[in-house]
């Protein structure tokens, strides 16, 4: 029974973005690595508190020309496709109102760290989101003291992330726009 599930699934490591579209829309939350498909466990109650917070506390200081979303696709090519958490998008690409956005779109990709995606948000992703060019990324991690937020902007010639700030009381910077905002006023009751 299990084989015949599988059958008209691609072989791993040949997934495409087309195999994505095909897939039913269940809810779960589907990412491409190189043609390979990963599908993550749902998030902890605590994970969307963070995200949804930090939404709602970016979207107070969100300029016109951007938009703030959750949870929405980032298409980087044919067989890489990730989902980050929070992300800051330009106003003519949400005016289209997507169900997926291209990487020149995206401002800023927020990734928590959860336990099961710690090596993927600390280190993968940021490495794949510079290579497709996202100027900012931020990883938020929980720790038992509560939350730290560090910021990275792009360094367009390495394609890589520097690391702005490590924010665990405030967040003040002026990228991609002014945010100051609290970092308790992101956490959960419930750590």
């Amino acid at each position: 029974m299990t084989a015949a599930l599988h059958d008209d699934q691609p072989p791993s490591g040949e997934w495409t973005t087309d195999d994505l579209d095909a897939l039913p829309d269940d809810g779960r939350r589907r990412e491409l690595l190189d043609g390979v498909l990963l599908v993550s466990p749902s998030p902890t109650a605590a994970h969307q508190t963070i995200a949804m917070r930090l939404g709602v506390a970016l979207e107070a200081e969100c300029p016109d020309e951007y938009e703030v979303t959750q949870g929405v696709e980032v298409r980087i090519n044919r067989t890489r496709s990730f989902i980050p958490d929070v992300l800051v998008i330009t106003a003519p690409a949400a005016q289209r109102r997507p169900a997926r956005y291209e990487p020149h779109e995206v401002v800023l990709a927020v990734e928590i760290v959860s336990p099961s995606t710690r090596s993927i948000d600390r280190v993968l992703k940021p490495a794949l989101y510079a290579q497709a060019s996202i100027p900012y990324y931020w990883r938020i991690e929980t720790d038992p003291a509560g939350l730290v937020v560090h910021t990275h902007r792009i360094d367009p010639v390495h394609e890589v992330y520097t690391e702005t700030g490590r924010w665990t009381k405030f967040v003040d910077t002026g990228e991609p726009f002014p945010v100051n905002l609290s970092v308790a006023q992101l956490t959960p009751r419930y750590l």
